[in-house]
């Protein structure tokens, strides 16, 4: 189950066009980070999957869980120079790692696995504060939305309901390339959700910009339309030259990878 976290998180990075993050193309809106950093992100934070995934089935509580994942975190900022590369992977995708501990060796569906985490830790994961010091805890404080931990807490209903079925299509459309389904799921994403990487870098002004040439690409066909590669890398132009960057779209896009790894539709 870590190996498949961590696959999800180089799948990510692979993925381009990807509007405003960082790929092995370029760095999109980043200074900070590369596709290095985040591969050597990515390989210091897989051990500690492992470690909640032994979490779960112990069916430790949600601190337990957190203080692993602040482990996690001490491991990624020492591999990165102090970068802060896949905080929100850490807790998006360490959840399903404790669920799919908890659920042992049950076959369920990549939906399953995304409710279990609400039935077993949601409560605990509402009651808790937003973080204080994290751009996306300042920016869902200031502009009202639920962020990562209102996601998690109800089971990940925008990966089961937008999320998933955006990749599933992605490959129907085209079975022999990987990539073009993971932009479709990408595009699915960034069009509905409340990015709050996007809310703490352009405020809601920026959000409904990001949305909105999210929305068109759809609109347009999304993968399906001829010269789709073309039109997502002018949409990452733009994100770049307004220093956008969906950083909560790409912990959508792993954690969607994740679960659809785990296990098939429901």
């Amino acid at each position: 189950m870590a190996a498949l976290a961590h696959d999800a998180l180089i799948d990510e990075l692979e993925t381009w066009p990807k509007p405003g993050l960082v790929s092995p193309v370029d760095s999109g809106s980043h200074d900070d980070m590369d596709a290095d950093t985040l591969r050597r992100s990515a390989a210091a934070i897989r051990p500690f999957f492992a470690d909640l995934v032994a979490a779960g089935s112990r069916g430790a509580a949600l601190t337990d869980l957190r203080a692993i994942g602040l482990a996690a975190e001490a491991a990624m900022m020492a591999a990165t120079g102090g970068v802060n590369a896949h905080r929100g992977a850490i807790f998006s995708l360490g959840l399903i790692c404790a669920a799919a501990g908890s659920v042992g060796a049950k076959s369920c569906s990549a939906e399953a696995h995304a409710e279990a985490v609400a039935r077993l830790w949601g409560d605990a994961i509402a009651r808790a504060p937003a973080s204080p010091t994290s751009h996306g805890g300042r920016a869902a404080r200031r502009y009202g939305v639920g962020g990562a931990s209102a996601e998690a807490a109800a089971g990940f209903p925008t990966i089961r309901a937008t999320g998933l079925p955006a990749l599933r299509l992605g490959r129907a459309h085209a079975p022999e390339d990987p990539e073009a389904a993971r932009v479709q799921c990408f595009f699915a994403l960034l069009a509905v959700v409340d990015d709050t990487n996007l809310l703490h870098r352009g405020g809601s002004s920026g959000l409904t910009a990001a949305r909105a040439a999210a929305a068109a690409f759809l609109t347009a066909g999304g993968i399906a339309a001829p010269g789709w590669r073309q039109r997502a890398a002018d949409v990452h132009r733009v994100f770049v030259a307004a220093r956008l960057s969906p950083g909560g779209c790409a912990d959508l896009l792993a954690t969607t990878l994740f679960l659809d790894a785990l296990g098939g539709p429901a």
